[in-house]
């Protein structure tokens, strides 16, 4: 007969666990003290809910954050506009008066020879210097205020005027037709073929004379009269100044495909210089820039030349232009419209927009003089 009743092995594989039962109040109670520790911890309990205990700082949020630094923004940036700017006075500043600028274009150089090197000559007593230009030199040509006289007097040497009134440095046209264009035989380019005896030069200058007749400047033909009387090979400097007539009358200033294109104003001056060096080297060269003149509005106010354009831009434009056309081919250049009358002094040295007065002619005398001697030291430190 089977034995149905299980073995001990099956009893001991089936028998239930022992479980502990755990009294949840005891606990609780139990770890009361804990609970207590924990609470200086920075914790709070409220009904049987552990949480941290909160500090001012914990209040604070991003948008709190983001709201204070936008305030911070708009209180700077209202406290600068209202600030904005230093108050001055200009009585203090010109207390000892205007000041002189001293940031110019001038260039003093020396004659060079074929190699470059410099030729210091003494231009005092003795040398022969020849003018080219218009109103500067022109105006009162008779007087001892003249430009030319004073600057003959100034420096003690032999200075010659060659100046055309009412002439203009750019030409009408690259080609010298008297017929079309009479004014163009006035231009420093033409006087310098004029000076060398270019025969059809010439005869172009007498046609425009015939054809300008009585309207021709009175002193046109003595001017020819001397140019082509002169030995170039005997002259040791030749000065160039036109006033800003260029710039009034609108006439073009520049060609940067064309250097010495004689429709521009850059261009004749350059065309010029070239012509005198290649084949005159034995000639220094000092080229007086025009000074300030102003402008004129539609009613034929003053306006400052640096706002009013009639060509291509302003006068400043054109000195600078000139200024480079000298730098390019070494030769002097004498910057009168930042260092001898400015658009500050003005009013002080002209007799209108554009002419000088005495006391501007004198002070453009004394800016050539420092221009043609400054390397006078130059020549007593060279040996004999």
């Amino acid at each position: 007969m089977k034995n149905d009743k299980p073995s001990q092995d099956s009893q001991q594989l089936y028998k239930i666990p022992d479980l502990d039962i755990i009294d949840l109040e005891q606990e609780h109670a139990a770890d009361g003290s804990a609970q207590d520790s924990r609470q200086g911890e920075g914790t709070d309990e409220e009904d049987g809910i552990r949480t941290k205990k909160r500090t001012p700082l914990s209040y604070l949020n991003l948008h709190v954050v983001l709201l204070v630094v936008f305030l911070l923004f708009v209180a700077g940036l209202i406290y600068k506009i209202a600030n904005f700017g230093v108050p001055i006075n200009l009585d203090e500043i010109f207390a000892d008066g205007p000041g002189e600028y001293s940031d110019t274009f001038d260039t003093f150089v020396p004659l060079l020879d074929a190699d470059n090197n410099p030729v210091f000559k003494d231009y005092s007593q003795g040398s022969l210097i020849l003018a080219f230009g218009n109103a500067p030199f022109a105006d009162d040509r008779d007087s001892k205020d003249n430009l030319v006289n004073l600057m003959r007097d100034k420096t003690g040497a032999n200075i010659v005027n060659c100046s055309i009134s009412g002439s203009y440095l750019a030409a009408q046209e690259a080609e010298l037709n008297a017929e079309t264009n009479p004014w163009d035989i006035f231009n420093f380019y033409w006087l310098c073929h004029i000076a060398a005896q270019d025969e059809p030069v010439c005869e172009q200058y007498l046609k425009g004379l015939e054809i300008l007749g009585d309207s021709a400047p009175p002193e046109a033909r003595d001017v020819y009269d001397f140019l082509t009387s002169v030995d170039l090979n005997e002259v040791d400097a030749v000065v160039v100044m036109y006033d800003a007539s260029d710039y009034l009358a609108g006439h073009e200033m520049y060609n940067d495909l064309n250097a010495t294109d004689l429709t521009q104003f850059t261009g004749n001056t350059e065309a010029g210089i070239e012509y005198l060096q290649y084949f005159y080297p034995n000639i220094r060269i000092i080229v007086m820039s025009p000074t300030y003149a102003y402008g004129l509005d539609e009613n034929g106010n003053y306006i400052s030349s640096d706002i009013q354009r009639y060509g291509q831009d302003v006068l400043s434009t054109y000195v600078i232009k000139q200024y480079a056309s000298c730098a390019s081919r070494s030769v002097t250049f004498v910057d009168n419209l930042y260092g001898t009358i400015t658009e500050d002094n003005a009013d002080e040295y002209l007799t209108d927009h554009l002419h000088l007065n005495v006391k501007g002619r004198k002070k453009v005398a004394e800016r050539f003089d420092h221009a043609l001697n400054y390397f006078k030291d130059a020549v007593s430190d060279s040996p004999e």
